[in-house]
């Protein structure tokens, strides 16, 4: 074993530990640093391969050019807008059901609800298609019971594609914030919610004041990975618009459009480094805005 030595600032380094993590630091900096490395290097050049060409930050200038990329990032933000809320507040509505013990069949229920975050994707997106065809399912029933007259186009019309898309993405992982919810409501202190209800404290009362307050740490948590995953939003649309962000470009996406821009049409991978840059962006102001607003109403 190779004797720990004394440094010039007063402390000990061990070089078996070092040698012990060298191949996970090595692995780290092949697949994490240097992809993030050499992608901000590329964010200043244009063309692919041999081709590429450094053009300083003119790819930030054709941005604010590219009518294609501002629909991609209004369509992106309309997701977060819309999505992010839903999807919060479903799942701690979902999660208060399910913590009722005398719910019957709740742990059927519970399985039901988080089945399709770990389902086939491929699957459940061929399974939307059909349901929301013109002649499927859910038109079938909405004309049955008399809410529509005529079937909805759900895939070829601008407006209901991008309500189709929140849908699919709703009911795939609200599921996955519910389980949060869920434990952490399990792990509420129960002597709390009967000295409320000894002092006359209504059932909505008790929810607002008491609920809420204590799981703000996982309402943040989860708000952020949706905000995440939101800005992210790639597998659902790739699949339900076959990869075209259809129609009109009424569903495409950032990283949609940073995969055409690398995989498809004319490529141009320094354009879609820049283009992934302007995600990384919004997630890190949104994610700061979220921490900050959570610590001010802390105070």
């Amino acid at each position: 074993m190779v004797p720990a030595r004394r440094g010039g600032i007063g402390r000990y380094y061990d070089v078996n530990g070092w040698l012990f993590v060298a191949p996970v630091l090595g692995l780290i900096g092949l697949f994490m640093i240097y992809p993030i490395v050499w992608s901000l290097w590329m964010s200043f050049q244009s063309g692919r391969g041999m081709m590429m060409k450094f053009v300083g930050f003119g790819n930030i200038v054709r941005l604010s050019n590219d009518p294609v990329f501002i629909k991609a990032l209004t369509n992106t933000m309309t997701y977060f807008v819309v999505q992010v809320p839903i999807m919060i507040v479903l799942a701690l509505i979902l999660a208060s059901i399910l913590n009722n013990p005398r719910l019957v069949g709740r742990g059927l229920f519970r399985t039901a609800i988080f089945l399709p975050c770990v389902s086939s994707l491929v699957a459940y997106s061929v399974l939307f298609k059909g349901m929301f065809a013109t002649d499927g399912v859910v038109n079938s029933t909405l004309a049955a019971i008399g809410i529509i007259s005529s079937p909805i186009p759900w895939l070829t019309h601008p407006f209901w594609a991008k309500v189709l898309v929140i849908i699919a993405i709703t009911w795939r992982w609200t599921g996955y914030n519910m389980i949060f919810y869920l434990a952490a409501l399990q792990n509420i202190d129960k002597s709390i919610y009967e000295v409320a209800r000894i002092d006359g404290v209504p059932a909505w009362a008790r929810f607002t004041h008491i609920t809420i307050p204590l799981l703000k740490p996982v309402i943040l948590f989860t708000t952020v990975i949706s905000t995440i995953g939101t800005l992210q939003l790639f597998d659902e649309v790739y699949n339900l618009t076959e990869g075209r962000g259809g129609p009109s470009n009424a569903t495409l996406t950032l990283s949609l459009y940073i995969y055409n821009l690398t995989f498809r049409f004319m490529p141009n991978f320094g354009y879609a480094a820049t283009v992934s840059y302007v995600i990384v962006v919004l997630v890190a102001l949104l994610a700061f805005l979220q921490f900050f607003a959570a610590r001010e109403r802390d105070k």
